[in-house]
């Protein structure tokens, strides 16, 4: 228990239950974030010595509403909260609040927050860092980064956007169904940044990271209900499942990244899977096409497929070229390179990619897949280098190990080449 790397991915996994718990409490964003941060400092204080309490979630709301209670008291000078022992000793009442988790009220909770950041009256870019913070729990330079500012103007933006929220007395109550529908395509997108940053974690992070997918999922099936008929819920919903029913095939034993190909396809969630195809085909009856549903009927191919050799790698291209045209993006343009080294051989991959080469600079898998197409032509003093840039952008350890992968492929390959080309002149 000496390890704090398990605290910090559970508290990161119930940050949005609990911070939209207490949001729900204390009504004032701030209030809610300070209260969570204070619970997260009383956690790894206790939890090292007393181990994880039953609940997370429940402790951390519990322990950040009192812990916010208490500092207002103090301020008052009124009567503090008892001592830590007594606090932390929360078996009874946190029962109590554990299954008080479990009724709709609470499942609403980090709905209402989504559709709380997603306030028409911020700007797009406001209402994604805020989210981004609030209920993913990023840091400013993480948001900064993805945004490509600075850290103080990205400080400035979050600042912003909390005092939109407050100065427009947004009620913090489920919101209406005009409300909900005019929200309806930000909540969606964040979700699945919710999604995201699950799905993003590390080898070694990876199964205490799943509990934020699992939301993302539960958000997905939640608006489902709301919006039945909705295709682009049912595609997003689709996508997210499809995605996720491979997370038992994504890492090795010793947490190294396994790429799709080389996956072990009878380790995927075959009743999740089946849930996903199911809606996208529902989905794709509609015939109003967007970037959802695109998206999963991409991750459907990708499924559907009983091995990598049987992907049918020309309709993802035409999936990719359509996904193309509705939401343009470079990312979309480096993911449909890779259907075409597939179907077109690896040197038409490189030249749909090298005009991305400065908007991507920074991206670590433009560079690894820069680096996986110059090796395949045999040009290994330039694939080296996109993988050492790869490395240098890795988001987690696993990436980089994978990237070190092909590095210590090449060098043995110099190394045998050389002891070669000695041989030959000796």
């Amino acid at each position: 228990m000496n390890d704090l790397h398990w605290i910090d991915a559970t508290l990161s996994s119930a940050r949005p239950q609990a911070v939209a718990a207490l949001l729900r409490y204390f009504r004032d964003l701030d209030a809610a974030e300070e209260a969570f941060q204070e619970a997260c400092l009383r956690a790894l204080k206790n939890w090292p010595k007393n181990g994880p309490p039953r609940d997370p979630a429940a402790w951390l709301i519990l322990v950040g509403r009192n812990a916010a209670i208490d500092a207002a008291r103090r301020r008052g000078r009124q009567q503090p909260l008892p001592a830590e022992e007594t606090l932390s000793d929360l078996d009874d009442a946190e029962a109590d609040l554990a299954e008080r988790l479990d009724n709709a009220d609470y499942r609403d909770d980090i709905l209402r927050l989504l559709f709380i950041c997603c306030h028409p009256d911020l700007p797009d870019t406001q209402q994604i860092a805020l989210a981004l913070r609030i209920v993913c729990g990023l840091t400013v330079p993480q948001i900064a980064r993805a945004f490509l500012v600075g850290e103080a103007a990205m400080e400035q933006r979050i600042t912003r956007a909390k005092a939109r929220v407050a100065k427009a007395g947004v009620p913090f109550e489920t919101p209406g169904p005009i409300e909900r529908a005019e929200r309806l395509a930000a909540v969606a997108a964040m979700v699945y940044l919710l999604f995201n940053e699950g799905y993003s974690a590390s080898g070694g992070e990876a199964p205490m990271r799943a509990p934020l997918c699992d939301e993302a999922i539960r958000l997905g099936r939640l608006l489902l209900r709301l919006f039945p008929t909705e295709p682009e819920i049912m595609g997003l919903t689709a996508l997210m499942l499809l995605t996720h029913a491979r997370a038992p095939a994504r890492f090795g034993p010793d947490g190294a990244v396994v790429l799709l190909e080389d996956q072990d396809r009878g380790l995927w969630a075959r009743p999740m899977l089946a849930e996903g195809l199911a809606l996208i085909d529902k989905a794709v009856r509609h015939r109003q096409p967007g970037p959802y549903q695109i998206k999963a009927a991409i991750a459907a191919l990708h499924a559907r497929a009983k091995r990598a050799q049987d992907t049918d790698w020309a309709e993802i291209d035409l999936l990719y070229a359509m996904l193309e045209q509705l939401e343009p993006s470079p990312i979309v343009t480096l993911n449909r390179a890779v259907a075409v080294s597939k179907r077109r051989g690896p040197e038409a991959a490189l030249a749909m990619i090298e005009p991305l080469e400065e908007r991507l600079a920074g991206y670590f898998h433009f560079h690894g897949a820069k680096g996986a197409f110059l090796l395949q032509l045999g040009r290994k003093a330039e694939a080296r280098i996109a993988f050492d840039k790869a490395i240098a952008l890795a988001n987690s350890p696993a990436e980089a190990a994978h990237i070190r992968l092909h590095l210590d492929k090449l060098a043995s390959e110099g190394e045998v080449a050389s002891a070669l080309d000695r041989a030959g002149r000796s």
